[in-house]
């Protein structure tokens, strides 16, 4: 993506200071890390930036979605991220409102309606089909907390410069709000994603090339990417071609021995 090099350092430049204040032993904590088998609950309730009070299940559509995040007041990681979410959605090919949903979730309960949709309109757009795809949400500290937990969502507040230390990560969740990828919110591209959801969909997202591209894609949860399987493959077919040859060497020394013996 675009000048996506140059954010993250900026990024990383800005979050010094804040990184700097907060204790080394609670920043070990900050992680992405759900359960096996994790779902956050369709049911929880957050405002969205409209003012209308709308459910979790509400701001996903009836589709997968990715969900981010994100301190709506924040000048560091947290508006690079959501860019990234949103060029590589629009890079995925699939289509916004039928294929997928976008929503965010505010880690702040200070923030309010009018921070949350500075953010979307900064870093998603106001009328475009991802923008009208795009929910971002605010909610009670319980609501909040109920969610991150779920996710296995560990972050720390630095109230030293008002700021949230998190992870960059954004979730891809199934239509019930199963929690199917943890991807990296800083490697984020159209291809990963697109897989991604449509693993999420259960072949109800995207089309039949898709299914068999999925096939040959493996997914790593240690850096939170897709990488591609050929070389998995191809390690199959060299050691099925070697079997192949021993067991051919092995047929010819016999046939040779039975005519030496003739």
């Amino acid at each position: 993506m675009k000048n996506a090099a140059a954010l993250i350092l900026l990024s990383i430049v800005n979050a010094a200071p804040a990184v700097a204040a907060t204790a080394s032993a609670q920043l070990v904590g900050i992680e992405a890390n759900p359960a096996p088998g994790a779902a956050i609950p369709a049911s929880l309730a957050f405002t969205d930036e409209t003012g209308l009070i709308r459910s979790l299940g509400s701001a996903m559509g009836g589709t997968p979605a990715v969900l981010v995040f994100a301190d709506y007041t924040c000048t560091n990681l947290c508006g690079p991220i959501l860019a990234f979410a949103g060029a590589a959605l629009e890079e995925s090919g699939l289509v916004p409102g039928k294929d997928f949903h976008l929503v965010v979730i505010g880690l702040d309960p200070k923030d309010g309606i009018q921070q949350a949709r500075a953010m979307k309109t900064s870093h998603i757009g106001a009328s475009s089909p991802l923008a009208e795809a795009t929910t971002v949400l605010i909610g009670a500290p319980d609501a909040v907390y109920d969610a991150t937990a779920a996710a296995g969502y560990h972050y720390v507040y630095d109230a030293e410069h008002d700021q949230f230390a998190h992870p960059a990560a954004a979730y891809v969740l199934t239509r019930d709000g199963r929690i199917a990828r943890v991807l990296s919110g800083l490697a984020l591209n159209g291809t990963d994603l697109r897989l991604a959801l449509i693993a999420a969909g259960h072949g109800r997202v995207g089309a039949l090339i898709d299914r068999i591209t999925l096939r040959c894609f493996g997914f790593d949860p240690a850096r939170g990417i897709y990488t591609s399987s050929i070389s998995r493959w191809l390690a199959f077919g060299g050691a099925g071609t070697m079997l192949v040859l021993i067991g051919g060497i092995a047929f010819m020394a016999v046939g040779m021995q039975r005519r030496t013996r003739l």
